[in-house]
């Protein structure tokens, strides 16, 4: 009896034994056995588990904000770690690297020259983070659109434009455009309408309208308080310059409508003229004619 159970162990251990040592065959120089498979499954799976208690317990005492972006930097570090780990474990279980790597190296430039640009964004959106040049909320205005900022993610940031429409901007324009971040010195921000009249009007009149308007705008801040600026005696007009400031910049074009429409309405009323341009033209006769 005891003889036939110790020949069953034995049997289940030599096919166990074989089942482990079978091999995928890939080419003469790349091979692995189950054996190694399972080995790479079961380091993925504690690397995965040790990142994740790791990631907890750097950010278990961090501020809310400060957690955010650590967790999405670290969110880019640790597909870098698992091809780490991958690469360690397939040399660790029996698989040549290097004839991997050598078999696919048309295949990894080719893949390499069109994952150049994601990789720039990926970059890209760590240095965003880690400058902090860009923040969720601000508004930026990039390559003439501008937007709200939605979310910074892996490859594209989100903003919502003025007319309600979701922006993606891929992450590498941040570094190979010029970016303007209306807010980056807090939400206010000084903003003009641009005015001319004509020759012989009442200057300090226009000046007074203009203020008046200014601060009649329920969205114009009363502090700092609007000025206006004689900029020029342009060619056909004399060049005014209504400054005010805004809690929200992102609605600025909706006020400086209100405020253009209101100077109109205004300089009519007081006979105070908006010039075009004009040229005299004078015909000089000589003697022969």
């Amino acid at each position: 009896m005891q003889d036939t159970i110790d020949t069953v162990k034995n049997t289940i251990v030599d096919e166990a034994t074989s089942i482990l040592d079978y091999k995928f065959v890939f080419s003469e120089e790349i091979s692995i056995t189950v054996k190694g498979l399972i080995f790479i499954i079961l380091t993925l799976i504690v690397t995965s588990f040790v990142l994740k208690l790791s990631r907890r317990f750097i950010t278990r005492n961090m501020p809310e904000n400060n957690k955010q972006k650590f967790v999405t930097v670290f969110g880019y570090i640790r597909w870098f770690v698992f091809l780490i780990i991958f690469l360690i474990a397939m040399n660790a279980s029996g698989v040549d690297v290097t004839a991997v790597f050598a078999a696919s190296a048309a295949l990894l430039i080719g893949v390499g020259l069109a994952l150049q640009t994601l990789f720039q964004d990926i970059l890209s959106g760590i240095f965003i983070l880690v400058d902090q040049s860009v923040h969720v909320g601000d508004i930026i205005e990039l390559e003439g659109k501008v937007g709200r900022v939605l979310d910074i993610r892996l490859r594209t940031t989100r903003a919502v434009t003025i007319d309600n429409k979701v922006l993606v901007i891929p992450n590498h324009l941040y570094l190979t455009n010029i970016l303007f971040n209306w807010t980056e010195n807090g939400t206010e921000t000084r903003e003009v309408v641009e005015v001319g009249v004509a020759y012989g009007s009442d200057v300090a009149l226009v000046k007074k309208i203009l203020l008046d308007i200014a601060h009649a705008q329920p969205t114009v801040l009363k502090s700092p308080a609007p000025v206006v600026l004689f900029t020029d005696f342009a060619d056909s007009s004399l060049n005014f310059r209504l400054v005010f400031t805004l809690n929200d910049s992102f609605e600025v074009r909706f006020t400086q409508s209100n405020i253009r429409f209101e100077i109109d309405k205004a300089f009519r009323e007081n006979n105070v003229t908006i010039p075009f341009p004009q040229r005299d033209v004078h015909i000089l006769k000589t003697k022969d004619n």
